[in-house]
């Protein structure tokens, strides 16, 4: 091993110590909901959204051209990042009418928009690469 690596690792191992450290630190309601939630994050994982993604990648092997599939897998993941983001302020929590400042965008058309963005890159990309004349080897 190199001394990058053995660092790292220390590094690693020191920051996890700290966290453990911390959550100790805490009543045991408090440790108990923690596990709670990483178990149900776990849970919808597997049970939800893994299957999805294993269901949406063979329909989308079926259903897309082969030279579409890597434009539209990278397209898919950054919608479902942009979702996930949006998913806090979506409902707009915490806005109140002495406070017009908090959460004062169209946050709805502010993802539609970003998500219009994301998918007009697949079709801008297949251009870019012909026009580019670079072609992929074929197996």
């Amino acid at each position: 091993m190199n001394v990058a690596r053995v660092l790292l690792i220390a590094a690693g191992i020191g920051i996890a110590g700290y966290g453990v450290a911390l959550v100790l630190g805490e009543p045991r309601v408090i440790i108990f909901r923690m596990v709670v939630w990483a178990l149900a994050g776990v849970a919808l994982h597997d049970l939800v959204f893994a299957p999805l993604c294993v269901a949406l990648g063979f329909a989308g092997r079926r259903l897309v051209p082969q030279k579409w599939w890597g434009p539209v897998v990278v397209a898919a993941l950054c919608s479902v990042v942009l979702i996930l983001l949006a998913i806090p302020v979506f409902d707009k929590p915490g806005l109140r009418p002495d406070n017009l400042t908090v959460l004062d965008r169209n946050y709805h058309a502010g993802l539609w928009i970003s998500l219009a963005i994301v998918w007009a890159c697949v079709p801008l990309y297949l251009v870019a690469v012909r026009l580019s004349g670079v072609r992929k080897k074929s197996e």
